[in-house]
């Protein structure tokens, strides 16, 4: 019996040329998107993460044949087979953009059979918002256990106002509403660039969408949408990723078609830091040269354009070496400093309190054992483990597959030592530093 984890080494400098892959964030729900249509549909730049693979498992459950591509990174969605309105518990578990499908089934069927979503556990991110919308639209909503169900004979125009921008409720509420005779207006929606790059697929398919300022989006019913052709939106969380390893390891990295128009707050503070940063053309493209003696910044999360909480944990690793006191307040996610623990277990100097983290910069970094507790807590640990003296050893390598399609090699590519490794879980349970067996390359 064996553990997989992911090994890595102290780094020099990191430099060179990257491409991005398609954003994560945006094609979960696209995917979703194409139960409204019936007909065959081709999407380009979908990353191979495992996420992206459960959601096509919960599609070709209810019916669609689908073919992925991998190579090229091309997924072509048949849904003229789908008939079901019923995922299973087991799919719904495994990650929690599956509730995502409730919008477009109860469009297309008028009624859905779902389970609670699983996912990461960086807090409760309760979907009353989806579910108390769609009873105002008409839907009938009953829970039992762990099990929703939705029913409506007719979904009904409405002003549906979220208390909070949630990025899956507009996703939800946009979908249900497509089919909607009138007009629905979305008050205080998400308007991060995913939820645009949805917007664009939509009408595309035919749907009648219109962003209104400052923060609503209206939808007038149309009867059906006809399948489509759509290049993913490129991840701009990779991109920041990328930034911080070349930006941590005193490197330089281009990122020639990277979106720096998604990324203003997140690019504003790496210059805070000290780091330079050009941008290309319409704000396409960034280059980054690292700062030697980067500066603290304090930041805090928030809805788009407002500081990504996707990238407050690698931000988070970077303020570990820097020059003084930052103050990194949590916003968006209540169980979001779980890799807080993991960091101050390298060394980092790190203060909780109740949603904030208080982060003295230390002179050095170690290489230990730490756990990965979600997506992007698993990049920071990545990232710590570039500038930490000796080897880092990072379990929880599922999350790392969830949310990146080869992020590591790309990273190898710069210059950075990162492999899988297996290890006899017996030796974790006796040694208090774990040694690497097995080494298999990433």
């Amino acid at each position: 019996m064996s553990n997989e984890q992911i090994v890595v080494e102290q780094s020099s400098a990191l430099n060179g040329e990257i491409s991005l892959a398609g954003a994560k964030n945006a094609v979960l729900v696209i995917i979703a998107s194409l139960v409204l249509t019936n007909g065959k549909s081709r999407l380009k730049n979908v990353p191979c993460s495992q996420d992206v693979l459960h959601m096509i498992a919960l599609l070709k459950e209810l019916g669609a044949t689908i073919f992925f591509d991998t190579k090229n990174n091309e997924l072509e969605v048949d849904t003229r087979g789908i008939v079901s309105y019923k995922v299973s518990s087991e799919i719904m578990k495994k990650m929690r953009a599956s509730v995502l499908v409730m919008g477009p089934l109860l469009a297309r069927f008028g009624c859905v059979d779902v389970a609670l979503p699983g996912g990461c556990v960086i807090g409760s991110r309760p979907i009353n918002y989806h579910l108390s919308n769609f009873e105002i639209m008409g839907a009938q909503i009953s829970v039992t256990g762990e099990l929703i169900s939705a029913r409506a004979k007719k979904l009904f125009p409405k002003k549906l106002i979220l208390e909070y921008p949630s990025v899956g409720a507009t996703e939800n509420l946009m979908m249900a509403a497509v089919f909607t005779p009138g007009l629905t207006t979305i008050v205080n929606a998400a308007l991060e660039p995913e939820v645009l790059d949805l917007v664009s697929v939509l009408k595309k398919m035919g749907a009648k969408i219109s962003i209104v300022p400052p923060a609503a989006i209206r939808i007038e019913g149309v009867k059906e949408l006809k399948p489509i052709e759509h290049e993913v939106l490129l991840d701009r969380l990779e991109a920041g990723s990328l930034l911080l390893a070349a930006a941590m390891t005193g490197g330089e990295v281009h990122l020639p078609k990277a979106p720096a128009y998604t990324l203003d707050m997140f690019l504003l503070k790496l210059r805070e830091m000290g780091h330079r940063i050009t941008t290309g053309e319409h704000e396409v493209g960034i280059w980054l040269k690292a700062e030697k003696f980067p500066r603290a910044v304090s930041f805090k999360t928030g809805p788009y354009p407002g500081f990504p909480t996707d990238l407050q944990a690698p931000m988070m690793a970077a303020q570990c070496l820097a020059s003084g006191k930052s103050v990194i307040q949590e916003t968006v996610f209540e169980n979001r400093l779980l890799h807080v623990r993991e960091l101050q277990k390298m060394g980092a100097q790190i203060e909780v309190k109740y949603n904030t983290a208080i982060v003295t910069g230390v002179d050095e970094l170690y290489g230990v054992p730490v756990i990965a507790t979600d997506i992007r807590a698993s990049c920071a640990l990545v990232l710590a483990g570039f500038v930490a003296k000796g080897t880092t050893t990072i379990s929880g390598v599922h999350h790392w597959r969830r949310g990146y399609d080869k992020l590591e090699k790309k990273l190898q590519t710069l210059g950075a030592t990162i492999y899988f490794a297996h290890e006899p879980i017996s030796s974790l349970q006796h040694s208090s530093r774990a040694s690497v067996v097995g080494k298999k390359s990433i």
